[in-house]
């Protein structure tokens, strides 16, 4: 992954337009939630992005913390260049749309942060529908057909030491707590360099508008989200 072909610098101001955006879910996080399309209506930067933009402009630290606070559309954010543990990332109006909260060692190794971000990456794209429908069948509830909304909430990342050179992702485990027509789904994970756990982590999403489980229903969704990725990979 060149991150660099995902958004524009100026100042410490990032831009990231639909296309970039869009081209990132897809192509980079094989995430095709149709949040993500240049014409959506609720259109928003991918989570996934944001994350990597933030390792990339403030460094990885041992432990951090993201939390999103709104939907990133195609206006400008600021990164600040502080040393503060905790960083907020605002549009030129001050409204939030991320806070970084980060402690221990911080690590400027472009290396090791594009390994990160690109292992990272990988895993989170595989949310829906490897990992998402087998959790809500269990629960039996499924998001609205017509209009699914599944938004990144929060991650967090734990790591024991940074002299790291190619740490490996694995998933440790998931969950889903239902509350009426919302939901949060807990994806866990762990790093391991050879052989070696030397981290661990976990990414929070919100699910809106849950509805009674219906079988044929659910995979009518899948087999229109499995048709559109074929679709635009053999564009």
């Amino acid at each position: 992954m060149v991150l660099s072909n995902f958004f524009s610098m100026r100042g410490n101001q990032v831009k990231i337009s639909r296309q970039q955006a869009s081209r990132f879910a897809k192509e980079i996080a094989d995430d095709f939630n149709p949040l993500h399309d240049t014409d959506a209506k609720m259109f928003c930067v991918p989570g996934d992005l944001l994350f990597s933009v933030a390792l990339n402009r403030l460094g990885l630290s041992q432990h951090m913390r993201f939390n999103f606070s709104g939907m990133v559309s195609d206006n400008a954010v600021i990164f600040p260049d502080s040393e503060s543990s905790q960083i907020n990332v605002v549009d030129s109006e001050g409204k939030q749309y991320l806070s970084i909260l980060r402690e221990g060692d911080i690590s400027h190794d472009q290396a090791l942060i594009n390994c990160l971000s690109n292992r990272y990456v990988a895993f989170s794209g595989k949310t829906f529908p490897h990992i998402l429908v087998p959790l809500m069948a269990q629960q039996g509830v499924m998001i609205n057909p017509s209009r699914p909304l599944v938004m990144y909430q929060s991650m967090e990342i734990n790591l024991d030491r940074l002299d790291l050179s190619d740490p490996h992702l694995e998933s440790t485990g998931s969950s889903l707590d239902v509350q009426g027509k919302k939901g949060t789904v807990r994806l866990d994970f762990r790093f391991v360099e050879d052989g070696v756990e030397v981290g661990r982590g976990a990414k929070y999403m919100a699910l809106r508008g849950l509805q009674s489980y219906q079988d044929e229903t659910m995979q009518r969704v899948v087999d229109q989200y499995n048709s559109y990725k074929q679709a635009y990979q053999t564009d």
